[in-house]
């Protein structure tokens, strides 16, 4: 995804309709930002991140410039200068503020980027209001729902990223000091038969271009593990050597842990009495039955090699979570963090509290053909050097989740909320 806009196919069939699935992406856009001060608003932790202000800003940009002012007759910019200020990476568009400098943008001000977004919300309103216009936009419309939900599990993140980055060490929101103390959920292995299989979105519903066509693939019998692995199980990992053994390392990971010095995953600290990791709760003692997250692909690999396994394929986690119910502990969950596995048998966590790095390269499946326009910019661009996650996370919205969806990264990347589920051959 990373996180950004796409074409798609076909349309969702939800029982709410699109303009309420609208009203309420919009809406919950400014509730994420709510707990937020201007100030906060406007700072941008690193160069993968955003600030807050430009994720509201940049999203109403997008329904301003491909919903608006092609459907809605006389439509009336807010401002022409925000189409440089607010363009993410659509060259047949324009130029636009480079992404590394989106924390420089102190003008407008947060005043004002609310202000644009009740300007554009109403004039959307209008145009739902034109059958006509409405039938003729109704397709960017939803593309523009999804691609607004992608901007508000990156809100989140980034919005970690900035907190952790201060000496106070903020939370989000606040919550109950200390931590569970939950038993762990035995790890399992789920066996799962090979053979050809269909791959890719079959079409009913929305999708993201790049999770089509639709095609078949061999897989080989294989295992998958029951539940994510957890961060007693990673503190394991690192008691035993694992950030200084350069033998279950790649290359450009090993290269990564020596120049970055990394000793463990993103946020997390060693303090007296165990670790700690800032997370939107704020500072607060690792939960070790919780699944780890904020980790690299390199770490990953890593750690598959060391406990003797390995990521799955894409393809083999499709299999696996095809007949897995399409739920789990996403943003509607409010928790705002990973949680244990719950007890029981079979495929847990599939959706919800981590995404799940996969072994597979970000590529395009046979026939894969972007879409004309500057819609078909972000994913065909893309795919090259980045690897593929699958599931969902804790701040993933609801209803954005489906068996197909390719969310991808860069293998050092991990300020989203990554984790891991292991693999073997059967």
């Amino acid at each position: 995804m990373s996180m950004g806009s796409a074409a798609f196919v076909g349309r969702d069939t939800a029982n709410s309709s699109l303009q309420d699935r609208l009203l309420d992406t919009r809406r919950l856009s400014t509730a994420l930002a709510a707990p937020l001060s201007d100030e906060d608003q406007v700072v941008q932790a690193n160069d993968d991140a955003s600030p807050a202000k430009w994720h509201l800003a940049h999203t109403t940009w997008f329904f301003e410039a491909f919903v608006l002012a092609p459907f809605l007759e006389g439509y009336s910019l807010f401002d022409a200068r925000f189409e440089y200020c607010f363009n993410s990476y659509y060259e047949s568009v324009g130029p636009r503020q480079p992404r590394g400098r989106r924390g420089l943008l102190t003008r407008p001000s947060a005043e004002e980027v609310r202000a644009y977004r009740a300007h554009v919300d109403a004039a959307l309103g209008r145009l739902c209001a034109d059958g006509d216009s409405y039938a003729k936009a109704a397709e960017l419309i939803e593309l523009g729902i999804n691609h607004e939900q992608q901007h508000q599990e990156l809100l989140l993140t980034d919005i970690l990223s900035l907190f952790a980055s201060g000496p106070l060490n903020p939370a989000y929101r606040q919550a109950s000091p200390g931590v569970l103390v939950r038993d762990v959920a035995p790890l399992d292995w789920v066996s799962f038969d090979g053979g050809i299989v269909e791959i890719g979105h079959g079409g009913n519903g929305f999708a993201y271009d790049n999770e089509g066509p639709r095609h078949e693939e061999l897989i080989r019998p294989f295992k998958l593990a029951s539940r994510s692995v957890t961060n007693g199980e990673w503190i394991e990992f690192i008691k035993s050597g694992g950030y200084t053994t350069p033998t279950l390392w790649l290359a450009d990971g090993w290269a990564a842990v020596k120049t970055e010095n990394w000793t463990g995953p993103l946020y997390f600290e060693e303090a007296e009495g165990g670790y700690m990791q800032m997370s939107l709760l704020g500072f607060r003692p690792v939960d070790l039955a919780a699944p780890v997250t904020h980790i690299s692909y390199y770490e990953a690999d890593a750690f598959a090699r060391f406990a003797g396994c390995r990521l799955p394929s894409e393809f083999e986690w499709e299999v696996a979570a095809s007949n897995v119910p399409v739920s789990g502990r996403t943003l509607g969950a409010d928790l705002l963090r990973p949680m244990p596995a719950d007890a029981g048998g079979g495929l847990r966590q599939i959706y919800g509290d981590v995404w799940e790095w996969t072994g597979s390269a970000y590529l395009p499946y046979p026939g894969f053909k972007t879409a004309p326009g500057a819609v078909g910019e972000y994913n065909g661009k893309f795919m090259c050097n980045q690897f593929v996650l699958k599931g969902a996370s804790c701040a993933t919205p609801d209803g954005h989740i489906r068996p197909t969806y390719r969310n991808f990264f860069y293998p050092h990347q991990r300020w989203q909320f990554t984790g891991l589920r292991l693999a073997t051959d059967a």
